[in-house]
């Protein structure tokens, strides 16, 4: 079977099909078996290599591949994924925080006087903290630069200079750190590069795998921290650093909620029953009133609400209202990425939860299509992180 007749844009759209249909039914529907060794790795998410490729054939030829047809091995999909520019991950991904607790492990930082320096941990507390509160995810760098230059002026090393440039940098150059909204390539961080940033005003902040893992589980954020005083304070991370970032008390807040609510296990066992019915052909269904559309899933909506925390889900939300509505609940729209009504998934996996504002931008603005597609890798990502196994 010939399979060098693939190209990326085939594998590009296999991807998507994935990603809008979901593993378990893209699996199901062309008969594969999840894979046990070889991973597609792409923009952070792992998907299986075999299957990919036998419905990327398709693409190309109008015709799926079957399992029985082709080997997945190191020798077939993986030279041709690797030849098409895609990663290959041998024996299996590592579960979120396995992946988190490596990256921080390999940070690398300049050495100082009196230890290594503390640009990047103090920048990725600094998130942490914005990510426990349920702060909008991305930053402006003219709002982060103030914050973060106070943090390192009082909390790095004494020998340091307070240049948070170098750390929004090189953490971009990591799986961990995101920057969005810039033109060109991203400068390394060295040099003078602080001129980049002021003229770009790019939007920093945790990878939204990241923020979603570490916003909705304590124990991984405790593990994060506890990672980061390890190599670069001592042992432990200061509890005035601590508490100047947000951390040490809502720690306390969310210890105290999670007992009650389990809103990881909420999300999941709704997400399941959205499974289910769509297994079952109900989001195929349509209603008619003055004209026909398809149903939308009152289930999914939940699901979503729940994931959001009473939060909108913008990574660039610029301020959701104070108020809320008559049931004393925050006052958000859930909506679907992909138009439900032009049968766009009824799924969480492109559902987010919007403030009056960001749905109004979304829906109106000038910006709609870039906040789209923004909007739709952020719904995927959070809750891809919200139903990995930790």
């Amino acid at each position: 079977m010939d399979l060098w007749v693939i190209t990326r844009e085939a594998v590009l759209d296999a991807i998507a099909e994935c990603d809008r249909v979901g593993r378990e039914r893209f699996l199901e529907e062309y008969g594969f078996d999840p894979a046990r060794r070889y991973f597609l790795y792409y923009e952070g998410f792992y998907y299986d290599s075999k299957a990919i490729v036998g419905v990327a054939h398709r693409q190309v030829t109008g015709r799926a591949l079957t399992a029985d047809q082709f080997s997945g091995g190191r020798q077939t999909v993986g030279r041709l994924l690797e030849r098409l520019g895609f990663e290959v991950v041998i024996d299996g991904a590592a579960s979120p925080r396995q992946r988190l607790i490596g990256l921080l492990g390999t940070l690398r930082a300049a050495g100082t006087a009196g230890g290594p320096a503390r640009h990047q941990p103090i920048t990725l507390l600094w998130a942490l903290g914005r990510a426990a509160r349920h702060r909008p995810r991305l930053v402006s760098w003219r709002d982060a630069h103030p914050e973060l230059r106070d943090l390192m002026r009082q909390y790095g090393q004494p020998s340091s200079r307070p240049t948070p440039e170098f750390p929004v940098l090189a953490l971009a150059h990591t799986d961990i750190w995101e920057l969005q909204g810039f033109t060109g390539t991203i400068p390394r961080a060295h040099g003078n590069p602080a001129p980049w940033l002021d003229e770009q005003n790019p939007y920093c902040g945790l990878a939204s795998w990241v923020y979603e893992l570490v916003a909705s589980d304590e124990s991984v954020r405790e593990e994060a921290v506890a990672s980061l005083g390890g190599r670069f304070f001592d042992g432990s991370v200061p509890g005035a650093l601590l508490a100047a970032v947000g951390l040490r008390q809502v720690e306390r807040a969310v210890a105290a909620a999670s007992r009650v609510s389990g809103p990881l296990e909420v999300y999941r066992r709704l997400c399941s029953t959205v499974e289910a019915a769509e297994a079952r052909g109900d989001h195929d269904r349509t209603s008619r009133s003055v004209r026909e559309q398809p149903v939308r899933s009152s289930t999914a909506v939940r699901a979503v609400l729940v994931r959001s925390g009473g939060h909108c889900e913008n990574p660039l939300c610029a301020g959701q209202p104070d108020d809320v509505d008559k049931d004393g609940e925050p006052i958000l729209e859930v909506d679907h990425v992909q138009d439900r009504g032009k049968w766009g998934r009824d799924h969480p996996i492109q559902m987010i939860a919007l403030c009056p504002n960001c749905h109004a931008v979304k829906t109106r603005g000038r910006t709609r299509e870039q906040v789209r597609v923004l909007l739709l890798s952020e719904a995927r990502a959070r809750h891809i992180a919200w139903t990995a196994d930790a």
